[in-house]
């Protein structure tokens, strides 16, 4: 939720520890508080953050960067856990399917 009271939908496009990337339809003001909710296995994530400048903008979209201003103990530990989890499974399955045996055997 916007400065203001307005809602706006986007879709995270990544996410870190210190903020993330968002596609919206309208760009944001930079600077703007906004109340972020998603959802991950860790369970859901609420927080403050602040719309930085937005690095491309489309047609119908727009990129736009945020950083956490605020996040409860408890959010920070089911970030910290949802990352924690990614990175794993981007470790293991370059390595299981090193691991799976080549055609013709």
């Amino acid at each position: 939720m916007a400065e203001g009271g307005q809602r706006a939908r986007a879709k995270l496009q990544c996410i870190s520890i210190n903020g993330g990337l968002l596609q919206l339809q309208h760009e944001l003001s930079t600077g703007d508080f906004v109340e972020i909710a998603f959802h991950t296995r860790s369970g859901a994530i609420h927080g403050m953050a602040e719309m930085l400048h937005p690095t491309r903008k489309f047609q119908s979209a727009c990129l736009q960067p945020f950083r956490f201003i605020a996040l409860a103990d408890d959010d920070h530990r089911k970030l910290r856990m949802a990352l924690d989890s990614a990175l794993d499974r981007s470790f293991l399955d370059p390595v299981s399917e090193q691991l799976q045996t080549p055609p013709g055997f």
